[in-house]
């Protein structure tokens, strides 16, 4: 009886080293094209590329004029929801949904728009040879079959005021001319160090890079629970646009930041006035309909391959406490 022939193996070792030499070159390569990066590992984001405004030239304020596009997952296009939905816009701007296509690595319409299956085509559409990002949101025009706006910061300015006469609650003013300083102050403090932050973190490519957008992501989350000790919203007693931007990163942060993008120092849920803070903005009239957190799983756990290459997606956290009383109305102005 002769003995099996045996094959030659690679040792362990090899087989280690060889497979994450492969797969970080490969995490590399995506990566750079879903996060474009410093020399030293760090996510920098592009800037929008289309910045007109509803109420100038050649954009007047009209009902079902514009479309509002939108990807539920997304917290840039969230914030253009929740300001449509407190300003009660929803029937005069109404919105057309894309969702990201984890194998062509872009948006694509649920429903054909402009006979266009996916945004870059909508934005070549709008501009003839156009090579930049097509992102969310963006504020279409369907009479000069253009885009107006691909900024959300703008956009949101823009639905605060350019539609009050067709709005539901015109009274409402979430950008009021005696607190924009105040709201820009914030909004300074809260972009980089935490709606791009918790993406600086998660894109982070290097130890280095992380560390530093970690540390700066929750020295400004700490220093916002402070300060909300002693009123109920940033700027006071009424909710402004400071607060819509710095909502939708907190409402994905337990379920999707906390986790995926290595923000695991602390929850929001966790924080004594963050936490109340969040559940009081989510109870806000009309704000949990724009709140889609299935959709917030699908497209992040389901769609950034670089970050979770198995494409399994969690099935919690279960989000009922946001229901829960939140006793903010009784935090004074200070």
């Amino acid at each position: 009886m002769t003995e099996p022939k045996r094959t030659a193996s690679l040792p362990p070792g090899l087989i280690v080293r060889s497979g994450k030499f492969v797969w970080t070159t490969l995490w590399h390569t995506m990566m750079s094209r879903i996060a474009p990066r410093s020399k030293g590992g760090e996510y920098i984001r592009p800037a929008s590329e289309f910045r007109d405004w509803v109420g100038e030239e050649p954009y007047p304020a009209s009902s079902q004029r514009y479309r509002l596009i939108v990807g539920l997952g997304c917290p840039w296009a969230h914030r253009t929801l929740v300001v449509r939905a407190l300003k009660g816009l929803e029937g005069t701007v109404p919105t057309v949904q894309v969702a990201p296509s984890a194998d062509e690595g872009l948006w694509v319409f649920n429903q054909p728009f402009e006979e266009c299956r996916t945004l870059p085509e909508l934005y070549q559409l709008s501009k003839l040879g156009y090579r930049g990002r097509a992102t969310v949101p963006v504020l279409w025009d369907m009479v000069t079959h253009s885009i107006v706006n691909n900024e959300s910061a703008d956009i949101i300015v823009n639905l605060n005021s350019a539609f009050n006469d067709l709005a539901t609650r015109p009274d409402l003013d979430l950008y009021p001319q005696a607190l924009k300083a105040e709201i820009d102050r914030w909004n300074d403090r809260i972009y980089p160090a935490i709606n791009n932050g918790v993406y600086r973190c998660g894109f982070a490519q290097s130890q280095a890079a992380y560390d530093e957008a970690c540390e700066a992501l929750f020295a400004a989350l700490d220093e916002i629970d402070e300060a909300l000790a002693r009123r109920r919203y940033l700027c006071g007693d009424r909710v402004t646009l400071a607060d819509v931007r710095l909502f939708t990163t907190l409402f994905r942060f337990d379920a999707v930041y906390y986790g995926l993008f290595k923000c695991n120092r602390r929850r929001i849920q966790d924080y004594p006035n963050l936490g109340p803070y969040l559940r009081d903005l989510y109870q806000l009239p009309g704000v949990a309909s724009t709140c889609d957190l299935e959709a917030v799983k699908r497209d992040y756990y389901g769609n950034l391959f670089p970050l979770n290459p198995g494409g399994i997606i969690p099935n919690g956290p279960d989000i009922a406490y946001l229901q829960s009383p939140h006793q903010r109305e009784t935090v004074s102005v200070g």
